[in-house]
């Protein structure tokens, strides 16, 4: 134990109370060579959290004097979570902080919080932030704004609630609506904004490719490596050398194939089977050998660990290591000599392993194939494939028997198997995306996946055996919290998940609820509430288990390409082939940085998750902005108390905000996961299926807004003609109508004719709902009905824009007298009694008893709230010119008093 651990020990168990330094370091009897480390380990201490000095330079440990650490995780509301280091059980949640408590932290930042206990049973803790340790946002990605002083960046992330003041000296190029990478230089202080620098400038908002971009320099991912990294990289040989073969063994007579997606380069893995004859089979994983070339501690290593996986971006790969060796050395390229790592192992019909055997080996990879391939040659059958691979058609029967018989046990023993379409998204030349293509589970995909499956549990099980320092990866039980609330929905069901005397429960059980449900009405809401019981998994220097596949022992073998755990493993399992064990020296070493490394990959990792979910999901929202009105079939996602989540067979989902639900008063129910209607009892619950309308895509904002067909603000036979001034407004002639007049459709109460069929993601095959269909107008009375009409105050009267501002005459217009009447003083008092509408069309001169209309562009703001940041940034750009307005106008000369007129030498 090193000094700064024994420093947290000791005032943890020993110290009955805060300790000045100096009573600190006498009471622990510490040693000359300690005393001279002791004041740099207690700073160093106090800098990462692991204890707190107060006012009076007291030292005390966070969880004893009410104190939480750990990183606060903001949302676009201005409040936001902190994430504790350490807990010290499992009832210590995670720490709500309102936005007063926030202070001058952002989003990411590693804090200190003074923490109070929940008033209620099941909350949250509170806190308020008192410390930051440590600034997560050094550059910040957003849209610039400018004035003649000064500007300010809008940040990307929603998050980030703050806009970045400029000063113009440091705009450095950047014009408004362009992209830009700001450095801070002042951080935010109480009621001050954070201060910055503008370091790059992407280009304009919606030029081809900043998008993405913006994304890479948000999350901090470069394509590009550092000049001793690259240089590492090109002095390795492209072609393994025969020298290098020595103490490997040779397979290269094996017919290896590698099976990948079309586009491909990193090709990591290779497999080989064979039936043995007494019914058993033999399986070789083959994976590349990268340790081989990324040696402990090089630039190399360096930069892999830093980076901790490659990122598959919607347009291009972020990868781990240079080309040179991911796509080069390393890759399982056919008709070349690769090294690898193998894992060759004898599986029983019953597919247990029954013994294996983990070598370096060198290998010549036969054939290259595709997921697309093998599908053509097992189910299709079809010609050339099969006549092309008649070589290999064996083998690769045998892989799919073999993998039959692997899923076979995997289910026996209670293996969850969650069956989720994957989204990719085409693209064009320009980026701009052409098509989304759902990809569904295929047989190849799974032959691969059980064959790497078996590799991974046998080498956890390897390591494990031996009790050696190791890298796992490990996915826990569900907590306590999650498993009541799925048993809280199960109940309605007539369902439960048995938990044992430790509250724990089995995969076995929940697989089991699953398969009962299976192709009943039930079945979307029991298995997505399952899905998202379930912990993340992650990775850990402890053997915990992997409870999603209810197998004892699992870590990463099969990826050392793009993923570092898989490196680490590679490494260690190298380090135990001469003598079967590691030094004790080198297992302490061990065991101190594997932890961190552990929580380093497993950060990077949700990183990666979220760059390319954020990526995809913009692509996603660009291509559905074409179909902005009309109709879609999707599913019900996500139940909040603002609203629905729906997801349409393509997989985008977007929201429908509370407030478009116009027929009832709707309350969130979270027991059953639905909103359910005040009076009606209608309900809107998680899995149901609901025909949506599409009436927003923001790119910016990354989010999609529906309206439900038949509960929105849409609804045509109630709606029609509503809306002269909005979208369509000055083209003097509506949709689907000659010379101004009304289509004869119109006259149906709108009733559709045509069959609907579901296309490109439940897009209904019908004509855009027209604008006018989505605000509604005022009634009428039928005493305002009877009064004689003047001539509207509509598009068709003056002539107004599409928001319904009033355009300027033209000069070879007369313009008409007004004829002002003044109103009796009889009717006076009904007008303030009256509806206000009413009231101020007939202030502006509108027909008395005619309906108003509310000019929109989109969707009303009564409707559907304003983005964050919009009021903020309107008032400050209105308070802006109202100050130059102030400053151009010329300065009145004050008039003298008349009393004064003259001087004032004669007064008294």
């Amino acid at each position: 134990m090193d000094l700064k651990e024994r420093i947290v020990a000791y005032m943890r168990e020993d110290a009955y109370k805060p300790l000045l330094a100096e009573d600190l370091a006498e009471e622990m009897n510490l040693t000359p060579e300690e005393l001279v480390q002791f004041e740099q380990a207690l700073e160093e201490l106090e800098q990462e959290g692991a204890i707190i000095k107060n006012r009076s330079d007291l030292y005390g440990v966070p969880s004893r004097m009410h104190l939480v650490v750990g990183r606060i995780s903001m949302t676009a509301k201005g409040f936001g979570f902190i994430i504790p280091d350490v807990r010290e059980s499992e009832e210590e949640t995670d720490v709500f902080v309102p936005g007063p408590g926030i202070g001058s932290a952002m989003h990411g930042d590693r804090v200190v919080a003074r923490v109070t206990p929940s008033e209620q049973p099941g909350r949250s803790r509170e806190g308020e932030i008192v410390r930051i340790l440590e600034r997560a946002n050094e550059k910040i990605v957003g849209t610039f704004e400018s004035s003649k002083t000064f500007g300010f960046v809008t940040p990307d992330n929603t998050k980030l609630t703050q806009d970045i003041f400029v000063p113009k000296k440091f705009f450095h190029g950047a014009k408004t609506g362009s992209k830009v990478v700001v450095k801070i230089t002042k951080w935010p202080d109480g009621r001050r904004s954070a201060e910055g620098d503008v370091i790059e400038v992407l280009g304009k908002v919606g030029e081809p490719g900043v998008d993405v971009l913006s994304v890479m320099r948000q999350y901090e991912l470069s394509e590009t490596f550092p000049e001793d990294v690259q240089a590492a990289a090109d002095a390795v040989e492209q072609e393994p050398s025969p020298e290098e073969y020595r103490g490997r063994a040779d397979r290269r007579d094996l017919p290896i194939v590698t099976v990948d997606g079309e586009d491909s380069k990193d090709l990591d893995d290779g497999v080989y089977a064979r039936k043995n004859e007494d019914g058993s089979f033999f399986l070789g994983v083959y994976i590349a050998d990268v340790s081989w070339y990324v040696r402990e501690n090089q630039p190399l290593d360096r930069e892999a660990y830093a980076r901790g996986t490659s990122v598959y971006l919607v347009d291009r790969v972020i990868p781990m290591l240079p080309k040179e060796l991911s796509n080069g050395i390393c890759s399982l390229n056919a008709g070349v000599d690769r090294l690898s790592m193998a894992c060759e192992m004898q599986i029983s019909p019953e597919g247990e392993i029954t013994s294996y055997e983990i070598l370096p080996t060198v290998i010549h990879v036969y054939r290259r194939l595709t997921y697309n391939i093998v599908n053509k040659v097992l189910v299709n059958k079809e010609e050339p494939f099969l006549s092309d691979n008649h070589d290999i058609h064996s083998m690769l029967t045998t892989l799919a028997e073999l993998r039959n018989v692997l899923k076979a046990k995997r289910h026996r023993r209670g293996s969850i198997d969650f069956d989720l379409p994957e989204v990719k998204v085409k693209l064009d030349e320009k980026g701009h995306p052409v098509a989304l293509i759902k990809r569904e589970g295929s047989l190849a995909e799974s032959i691969i996946e059980e064959c790497m499956l078996a590799a991974n549990e046998t080498v956890a099980r390897h390591m494990d055996t031996k009790n050696l320092p190791f890298m796992y990866r490990v996915h826990e039980q569900p907590t306590t919290e999650k498993i009541e609330r799925l048993n809280n929905l199960l109940g309605a069901f007539g369902l439960f998940v048995r938990q044992d005397e430790a509250g724990q429960i089995k995969p076995m059980d929940v697989q089991k609820v699953l398969e009962k449900v299976e192709g009943r009405p039930e079945e979307r809401i029991i298995s997505t509430v399952a899905l998202r019981s379930m912990q993340q998994a992650r990775y850990s220097e402890l053997s915990l288990g992997h409870f999603g596949l209810a197998a004892r022992y699992y870590t990463h073998f099969t990826s050392p390409i793009r993923r570092y755990p898989d490196l680490i493993v590679h490494r260690l399992l190298r380090e135990t082939f001469a003598t079967g064990t590691l030094p004790a020296a080198r297992q302490a070493k061990l065991k101190s940085v594997l932890p961190e490394t552990a929580d380093h990959a497993s950060q990077r990792e949700r990183v990666a998750i979220e760059a390319e979910r954020e990526t995809t999901d913009m692509k996603k929202i660009e291509y559905m902005a074409q179909f902005v009105g009309e109709e879609f079939s999707g599913v019900i996602s996500g139940v909040t108390a603002f609203g629905i989540f729906v997801e349409l067979d393509n997989g985008v989902e977007g929201l429908v905000h509370v407030s478009t639900m116009v027929n009832d008063y709707y309350e969130y129910v979270e027991e059953q996961y639905a909103m359910v209607g005040e009076r009606s009892q209608a309900k809107y619950r998680l899995g149901d299926e609901v025909e949506v309308v599409l009436v927003r895509a923001s790119v910016e904002e990354r989010n999609l807004d529906f309206v439900l067909k038949d509960n929105g603000a849409y609804d045509p036979e109630a709606m029609k003609n509503a809306l002269r001034g909005g979208r369509n407004a000055g083209k003097g002639k509506e949709k689907g109508s000659k010379n101004g007049k009304k289509n004869k459709k119109d006259k149906n109460n709108g009733k559709k004719e045509t069959k609907n069929t579901d296309k490109r993601g439940g897009r209904k095959d019908k004509k855009k709902v027209a604008a006018e269909d989505i605000i509604a107008e005022a009634m009428v009375t039928d005493l305002e009905a009877e009064k004689p009409k003047k001539k509207s105050r509509g598009s068709r009267g003056k002539k107004r824009g599409a928001s319904g501002e009033k355009l300027p005459k033209q000069e070879n217009q007369q313009p008409k007298k007004k004829e002002r009447k003044r109103p009796e003083k009889a009717a006076r008092p009904q007008e303030q009694g009256g509806d206000r509408s009413r009231n101020r069309d007939e202030r502006r001169g509108g027909k008395e008893g005619d309906y108003h209309r509310v000019y929109v562009t989109g969707l009303n703001s009564a409707v559907w709230p304003d983005p964050p940041g919009y009021h903020e940034r309107k008032m400050r750009e209105e308070a802006r010119q109202e100050k130059e307005k102030a400053k151009k106008a010329p300065k009145r000369r004050p008039r003298p008093h008349r009393k004064t007129e003259g001087g004032t030498a004669n007064s008294k």
